[in-house]
C-alpha cells in the first residue's frame, strides 16, 4: 500500500546557495608598441577565441590609462572560471587546440632576442559570497569613453585581512556599491599572487567625470560614514593600489 506524505512534508523556502566563482588575472608586462601590437594579436585572434571554444564567457582585457607615460606597461586579462581544476586544465586542453597552436604561432615561436612581453603574472581569486559570480557592467557610453578601476587593498595581518573581507560582505560594503549603482564587475579574495593577504574588486563607469561624481558620492555617503568609522574595521588595509583602465576594443566588456 503507497503512503502519502504529502500533507506533513515540511518544504524549505531557503535560497539556492549560488557556487562561487574563481578569476585568474593575467599581466603582460612590455615596453615597446612592437610588443604592444603582438599581444594584441595574440590575445585577439588566438587566445581569447580559444577560451571561447572552450566556453569561457566575459573574458575582460584591460589596459592601465597610465601606460601613455609609464615604462613598464600591462595588459590585464580576467578569466572567470567555475573551478581551480578548469583553471589549471587550461594550458594542457590549449595545447591540443589546433587552430590555436596556429593563430598563437608568432607569439608561441618569438626567439628570445625579440620577446612579446618583458614578463607575466598570474593572480588567482576567489569570489566574494556577497558577489558569487562576475557581472557584466551595463554602461550607455561608447567603449573608448569608459573608465574600469582596478583596486587592490593590502592587509597587515592575515586575521585583519579577513576582517576587510567581512566588512564587504556581512558589514555591507558590497551593498552599498550596488545601491550607489558602481557598476561592479567583481569582488574577490587573492588565493595565490604576490601582493598578499589582499582582495581586489573592479568597478566601471561611463567615463571620468561619471568616475569622480561617484566617489564623492560614496565618501559622503552617511552609511559609509559609519561603516568606515566602526571600531570593528579599524586598521584592516595597509596598502591599496588603483588602477584606472580602458577596455581593449576585444574585450567581452
Amino acid at each position: 500500500m503507497l503512503v502519502s506524505f504529502c500533507g506533513s512534508m515540511s518544504i524549505s523556502t531557503a535560497p539556492k546557495k549560488v557556487n562561487r566563482e574563481y578569476y585568474r588575472i593575467t599581466i603582460w608586462h612590455f615596453k615597446s608598441a612592437e610588443q604592444k601590437q603582438e599581444l594584441d594579436n595574440y590575445l585577439e585572434n588566438a587566445y581569447l577565441p580559444a577560451l571561447r571554444r572552450l566556453g569561457v564567457k566575459t573574458i575582460g582585457v584591460f589596459t592601465p590609462i597610465a601606460n601613455d607615460t609609464a615604462v613598464d606597461k600591462r595588459i590585464f586579462i580576467i578569466v572567470p572560471r567555475g573551478s581551480l581544476e578548469s583553471i589549471a586544465e587550461l594550458p594542457a586542453k590549449l595545447s591540443k587546440d589546433a587552430s590555436y597552436q596556429d593563430a598563437a604561432k608568432n607569439y608561441m615561436d618569438a626567439v628570445y632576442t625579440n620577446p612579446p612581453f618583458t614578463r607575466m603574472e598570474n593572480i588567482l581569486l576567489y569570489a566574494f559570497p556577497d558577489a558569487p559570480v562576475l557581472s557584466l557592467p551595463i554602461l550607455k557610453s561608447a567603449k573608448a569613453d569608459r573608465v574600469y578601476e582596478f583596486r587592490s587593498y593590502e592587509s597587515p595581518t592575515e586575521k585583519l585581512f579577513r576582517n576587510k573581507v567581512q566588512m564587504f560582505n556581512e558589514g555591507g560594503e558590497v551593498a552599498l556599491f550596488k545601491r550607489l549603482n558602481f557598476n561592479a564587475i567583481f569582488y574577490a579574495e587573492v588565493i595565490a599572487g604576490g601582493s598578499m593577504p589582499n582582495l581586489i574588486y573592479m568597478t566601471s563607469f561611463e567615463n571620468m567625470d561619471d568616475r569622480n561624481a561617484h566617489w564623492k558620492t560614496f565618501g559622503a555617503d552617511p552609511e559609509w560614514k559609519k561603516l568606515s568609522s566602526d571600531p570593528a574595521y579599524q586598521h584592516n588595509v595597509s596598502r591599496s593600489e588603483i588602477i584606472l583602465m580602458k577596455a581593449a576594443e576585444y574585450s567581452d566588456y
